[in-house]
């Protein structure tokens, strides 16, 4: 694959979009202008299941102000019902708590919610089970989990390894139900046109990616896809969350139906989000490794427990880590799934790869522990020439550079591997690391088009996504260095149906698929046109198959490090500094990676210390629904935080030469964070989040 070369590719720019956010001129999908603008406010189940016998809306309609009120009643008709999740108010069942079964419609926000509220609701309550449990009757193996990755996979015979080997760990690690909570909740203007004898959609959305809203929800309402428009120029963060459309857009799209024209908005309330949009399912997973007394891997056996929902199947990729990360003889992996009554789970940032890499790097600890060996050599001493997998050899597989460059600037050799061994007034101190993977995903259908313009600039147009991650600014990178000119004199035109046609903002696949679509058109561009183009001169290419993804294994590798301060007599854990080193081949934008990377490992320090979504299994909803009983971390708790990454490029990956960013930030952070709580107090903490009760 041909590398790109140029002067703005890896220079650390500043947002091209930063004036118009920090002014205010950045608008959201709730914040564009509409003429005779509606207000939507939802009303949710009750009761986990069961249905709904009656919905008395009288008080509701009798308000002044309230223009409709939809129940499962009376709702429209949707031409699809294939969907479990986004097929609402078609009948009167209820299979989650919080689940959608009717709205308000009204000249005002206050108003439609204060008649939602008045609309009183009869259920037939059915008994419900809302908890992850390992030893539930009913778990089921998937067909696939949601990577399009095997259920299953063996090598070898694990078993016998395991009663052969000289050292053994068997234990089980937990993660808690975690939502993604952007800062912009999910939010919607839709605008339902018949004015034309046929129908016509346009549809403001928070989402992170136009095309796949467009091509979801069109065949439910009959359209067919040039009779709907999604609009999105700025998201305000979406973390997985906004990678699909969820049950509140099918709801405001059917208001819309019923509004006589005008436009309906609607904007989830925080609470709201924790039953509507997806979160990071619970899991239980149990790690068997085998060893030699030197710490080589005999024997690998990791195995997932999950949960998914009655309504729709969504099955996390949790044990695929183990499947690529270390080499061994002998190696299991599997995925077991419970169908709960619970919202359906969903994407939250690296999915499966996150929590399964908790699991599998704690437990490369307490190996590297039980043999007597430092953290840092057992990983060396495991590490694959090729990908154990698929027998590939990886496009550029730099973890061991990470782990000692990390260990270089993190003081790691200083280190006494005994836990309690260091204090600094009444706090102990301890240090932990662990290695991330993240695998290069490329998305198809992705296409460009450039166009010559009368002022002299290149106007680049493709229908891809900002979520906040600096796609405005990678982008017009990514196209002035392809045609050989100043990024001043490129336009990026992204975030519209009626642009071409983007892959989602997902799996750390964006910049890889739009930037390989349009570098494919700047060329033949170049190629069709020269280097001085006419007036109105126009090229539109797609995104070509990468034919070295069947070559080569390709993934971002990374070594993560931290320190945390453990009060001897309450427990309480700070976290002094946190260092991550990655390979992620060649970085488009300097500033936008940093950023990416440390808020990727505040996340991922989130994870550790603070996330957790308590389900009150009585009533089966979640009751930490807002930021004071759902704590993420703050400023406060980020002290010292840094990353920094190898100076490469990955010429199988793109023609950039780099690879996704957005994920591998998280990706093993918690995993280091617990290892350094252990180092630190002797306690083994297996279950997130670390709070002081498991370490009193």
């Amino acid at each position: 694959m041909t590398a790109l070369e140029g002067n703005s590719i890896g220079a650390p720019l500043p947002r091209v979009d930063g004036p118009a956010k920090v002014t205010g001129a950045a608008r959201y999908a709730f914040e564009h202008p509409v003429d005779k603008a509606t207000y939507l406010h939802p009303i949710q189940a009750t009761v986990a299941k069961g249905r709904v016998s009656a919905m008395d809306t009288a008080p509701a309609e009798r308000m002044d102000g309230v223009l409709a009120v939809l129940t499962v009643f009376n709702a429209p008709k949707l031409a699809d019902t294939s969907d479990g999740e986004l097929s609402i108010l078609q009948n009167d069942q209820v299979h989650f708590r919080g689940q959608l079964i009717g709205a308000v419609l009204a000249e005002s926000l206050e108003i439609a919610r204060h008649a939602a509220d008045s609309v009183t609701v009869d259920y037939a309550a059915d008994p419900h089970h809302s908890e992850l449990r390992p030893d539930d009757p009913a778990l089921y193996a998937p067909e696939e989990v949601s990577d399009g990755s095997p259920t299953d996979t063996e090598q070898g015979d694990v078993e016998a390894a395991l009663r052969a080997a000289a050292v053994t760990i068997d234990q089980t690690y937990t993660t808690p139900t975690e939502h993604n909570n952007p800062m912009e909740p999910h939010a919607s203007i839709a605008m339902w046109d018949e004015s034309s004898g046929q129908p016509r959609l346009t549809l403001y959305d928070s989402t992170q990616g136009v095309h796949t809203v467009r091509k979801t929800l069109a065949p439910l309402f009959g359209l067919e896809l040039d009779r709907m428009r999604v609009i999105a120029p700025h998201v305000g963060g979406g973390f997985g969350a906004k990678g699909a459309p969820h049950a509140h857009n099918v709801l405001v799209i059917m208001a819309a139906q019923r509004s006589g024209g005008r436009p309906v908005k609607l904007a989830l309330t925080r609470q709201q989000m924790f039953a509507l949009v997806g979160y990071r399912t619970p899991t239980i997973q149990r790690i068997r490794l085998g060893a030699d007394t030197d710490g080589s891997l005999t024997a690998l056996w990791h195995a997932a427990i999950e949960s998914t929902s009655t309504v729709k199947e969504f099955a996390e990729q949790t044990a695929v880590v183990s499947r690529t990360m270390y080499a061994t003889p002998n190696r299991r992996t599997s995925h077991r799934l419970a169908a709960l009554d619970v919202p359906v789970p969903f994407w939250m940032r690296a999915p499966g790869e996150c929590p399964g890499m908790f699991a599998a790097e704690v437990a490369m600890d307490e190996l590297a522990i039980a043999c007597g060996i430092d953290p840092i050599e057992l990983r060396i001493r495991n590490e694959p020439e090729r990908d154990p997998e698929t027998g590939r050899p990886w496009s550029g597989r730099q973890v061991l550079q990470c782990l000692r460059i990390g260990a270089e600037r993190f003081g790691w050799h200083d280190r006494d591997a005994a836990p309690r061994s260091r204090t600094r007034g009444e706090w102990l101190i301890g240090t932990g690391v662990a290695a991330s993977t993240y695998p290069v995903n490329v998305s198809p259908g992705n296409t460009a088009r450039i166009e010559f313009r009368a002022d002299g600039r290149f106007e680049v147009r493709i229908g891809a996504a900002d979520i906040g991650t600096g796609t405005w600014t990678a982008l017009t990178q990514i196209a002035a260095d392809a045609l050989c000119c100043d990024m001043e004199a490129v336009e990026l035109r992204i975030g519209d149906t009626d642009l071409p046609s983007a892959s989602v903002a997902g799996g750390s696949s964006g910049i890889t698929s739009w930037g390989t679509a349009v570098v494919t058109a700047a060329r033949a561009f170049r190629a069709e046109h020269g280097t001085a183009p006419a007036i109105g001169a126009a090229t539109t290419a797609d995104a070509p198959e990468n034919p070295d993804t069947e070559e080569f294994a390709m993934h971002s590798f990374g070594a993560q490090f931290a320190e945390v301060a453990v009060h001897r007599d309450t427990c309480e854990v700070r976290v002094p500094r946190m260092l991550g080193v990655f390979s992620v081949g060649r970085a488009i934008n300097a500033r936008t990676l940093r950023s990416q990377l440390i808020g990727g490992m505040t996340m991922g320090l989130s994870m550790a210390l603070h996330e957790e979504s308590v389900r009150d299994h009585r009533f089966g909803h979640v009751v930490t629904q807002d930021f004071a009983g759902y704590h993420i971390s703050a400023h406060a708790d980020v002290q010292d935080i840094e990353a920094i990454w190898l100076d490469e490029s990955d010429e199988h990956a793109n023609p950039m030469g780099s690879r996704g960013a957005g994920e591998i930030g998280i990706v093993g952070a918690a995993a280091a964070l617990a290892n350094a709580v252990h180092h630190a107090t002797g306690v083994r903490v297996r279950d997130l989040p670390i709070t002081v009760d498991r370490l009193l």
